[in-house]
């Protein structure tokens, strides 16, 4: 039984799948999540590389270049998880670890999904510190790192409670 992937590790009710089986549907079902993230990552990242040979790039304060830096770091981090599952997946092609490579690969998506926010975030905060006050952006920031983290994980995190409560009421 595959746990921390996709379905939780259960299979899915009225579902009839061996373990193996299961892997290769959850499997599937990450490759489609990752190629939605993947390509808005992929262009966050070539964007942040840019900036630096912009013209306006030399006169942002020395925060504001730390900043910067951190934010590409951190571009490039997320790029490195939601990339891994596809070189576990090659690595271990062959070896029947399907469902260890579906586990691990759940988790390496989560950990690039959290530096995500965190890249978004940084990015958003440089952006709006240049474009107009630092308390605003601040506020802006948190605020859509609020929301992120209620949509992309408290939400699902609920959802995911109430749909094993009634399972342990019976």
């Amino acid at each position: 039984m595959v746990t921390g992937a996709g379905d939780g590790g259960s299979a899915a009710p009225g579902r009839d799948e061996t373990p193996e089986e299961r892997a290769d549907r959850q499997w599937g079902e990450l490759l489609q999540e990752l190629r939605v993230v993947q390509t808005g990552v992929q262009i966050l990242f070539g964007f942040l590389l840019t900036v630096a040979f912009q013209q306006r790039f030399g006169q942002l304060s020395d925060g504001d270049r730390t900043l910067y830096t951190v934010t590409v770091a951190l571009g490039a981090a997320t790029t490195g998880a939601l990339v891994g599952p596809v070189s576990l997946h090659r690595m271990l092609t062959g070896r029947r670890l399907k469902p260890e490579t579906v586990a691990w690969a759940s988790r390496f998506t989560v950990a690039g999904l959290v530096l995500l926010v965190c890249t978004m975030a940084s990015a958003l905060l440089l952006v709006l510190r240049v474009a107009g006050s630092d308390t605003v952006a601040v506020w802006l920031v948190v605020g859509m790192v609020v929301w992120f983290g209620f949509a992309w994980f408290v939400l699902p995190a609920v959802a995911r409670h109430r749909a094993v409560a009634p399972k342990e009421r019976e």
